[in-house]
């Protein structure tokens, strides 16, 4: 369900004014997605829009790249805490447009893998095409996630050996009894795992370490135990990453084409808007067959 509309008409939420109508992908993140999430969990929600034509394709307004002034690039719009007319739910929104999406997505970045493969319990709202984009998902992940996201579970580990952002009563109370953030301390664990399920499997399941994760948030894992945990699972996976048969980086030309197809699906024909490259469409389609291979060998 698109619940942008009704918050707008709430007056609960301000994006701009063609987003609402023109979001094609919402999901839960966060705790909900990763199965860990109780009463007092935020509601993240991620998603992506498609903004009007021209402002994907500058040249379509008259736009000459570098001279002149330039329009600016709408990429993301935040609105945090926003609540729900009637109801307790209190939302937190990041709303990518789907070029500054799938950039991030071909980057690996942590966040937006996520959201690509959020369980199905987790989708607020999703049109045919996200669904297109979501069954070809896995073309997006590659062998840089290791950098990506070890950079990104670096960060936790130093907040947690800092023990900052404690302003939050509760973050506050967690090192107060335990000794270290377990919110910072089980996002580790989370990302480390994540992307040792991509290096070996090709695929992730946001649920799978979900009993791991629950524990850890309950305290159950002291500081000692966690950085020789943190410090032993970094060795295995830079052994994981040197054996990988992933890909190692991404495949633009194959992305740019996904990225043409749900374009064209919200748009139309592009034809006499951007040049395609033939050969990525027959690139495409090996990829495709070597997926559903793939799939039916698992099943």
């Amino acid at each position: 369900m698109n619940i942008l509309p009704d918050l707008v008409r709430a007056n609960t939420i301000h994006p701009p004014k063609w987003l609402p109508d023109n979001t094609a992908y919402l999901c839960y993140m966060g705790s909900h997605a990763y199965g860990v999430a109780d009463d007092d969990s935020d509601l993240d929600v991620y998603g992506f829009c498609i903004p009007p034509i021209d402002v994907v394709f500058p040249h379509l307004d008259g736009e000459i790249p570098g001279f002149g002034s330039q329009v600016q690039r709408f990429e993301q719009w935040q609105e945090h805490h926003a609540k729900a007319p009637g109801k307790d739910a209190v939302y937190d929104f990041s709303v990518y447009s789907i070029v500054k999406y799938f950039q991030l997505a071909m980057q690996n970045n942590p966040n937006m893998i996520d959201s690509l493969f959020v369980p199905r319990r987790c989708i607020l709202h999703s049109t045919p095409l996200s669904e297109h984009l979501r069954e070809h998902r896995r073309l997006f992940l590659h062998k840089g996630s290791w950098h990506k996201f070890k950079g990104y579970a670096y960060s936790q580990m130093s907040k947690i050996k800092g023990k900052v952002n404690a302003a939050s009563p509760r973050r506050a109370t967690s090192i107060q009894t335990h000794g270290y953030d377990v919110k910072f301390a089980y996002h580790l664990v989370r990302l480390l795992c994540e992307v040792e399920q991509i290096m070996v499997e090709g695929d992730l399941d946001l649920e799978k370490n979900t009993p791991q994760l629950r524990s850890i948030r309950r305290g159950e894992w002291t500081l000692p135990f966690l950085e020789a945990w943190f410090s032993d699972k970094e060795k295995a996976l830079e052994t994981v990453y040197a054996s990988s048969s992933l890909q190692h980086s991404p495949d633009e030309a194959v992305i740019r084409q996904l990225l043409l197809e749900c374009l064209e699906m919200h748009y139309g024909s592009l034809d006499s808007v951007v040049k395609k490259d033939p050969s990525a469409d027959r690139l495409v389609s090996v990829i495709r067959t070597a997926i559903e291979t793939y799939e039916k060998a698992r099943s």
